[in-house]
């Protein structure tokens, strides 16, 4: 039987940690299927979903836990359950970084009962001025019966007071 694992790794930057992970990985029969890497501030910082059969577990995560340089935690995966019917969604804004716009996103979005699937953000030196720019994107997921209006609505007001300029597509329905 196969077992999902999704790993967290992070450690100080340098060439050739992911084909360390990698090779450990593929020493235990294990298939990598999805990961998001990142350098974050000199760090290197990673999660990684594999697959492996069961019985490879116990030794993949003692292979992984002498790696040098490395902290990794691993946690099993179990299916997830089955969704009923979500309406899937992109939000992306731009403002003026300050503390709190992730914050006060997250709690429109918690009050329309939406899920972040997926969240990247970065910032960057405005053009034209010595500003920095506050960017995020987000893939979510929210009941058919969101009213997307009354959502764009909250966090229209959200980017008067933080000066952040939002926008929502609709782009699927399932």
């Amino acid at each position: 039987m196969s077992v999902s694992l999704v790993l967290t790794v992070i450690g100080d930057d340098r060439p050739g940690l992911v084909e360390q992970l990698a090779a450990a990985i593929s020493q235990h029969q294990g298939n990598w299927l999805e990961s998001s890497m990142s350098n974050l501030s000199g760090k290197f910082a990673g999660i990684v979903c594999v697959s492996l059969p069961e019985v490879r577990l116990t030794a993949l995560q003692e292979a992984l836990a002498v790696l040098p340089g490395l902290r990794i935690t691993a946690e099993i995966s179990h299916a997830p359950q089955t969704r009923s019917a979500s309406r899937r969604l992109k939000l992306s804004l731009v403002g003026h970084d300050r503390i709190g716009i992730v914050r006060e996103v997250s709690q429109v979005l918690a009050r329309h009962a939406i899920n972040v699937e997926d969240l990247s953000t970065y910032t960057a030196s405005a053009p034209m001025s010595a500003g920095i720019l506050f960017h995020a994107s987000a893939e979510l997921t929210a009941s058919p019966a969101l009213d997307v209006r009354e959502l764009t609505s909250d966090l229209e007001n959200l980017s008067n007071d933080l000066m952040v300029d939002i926008t929502l597509d609709e782009t699927i329905h399932t």
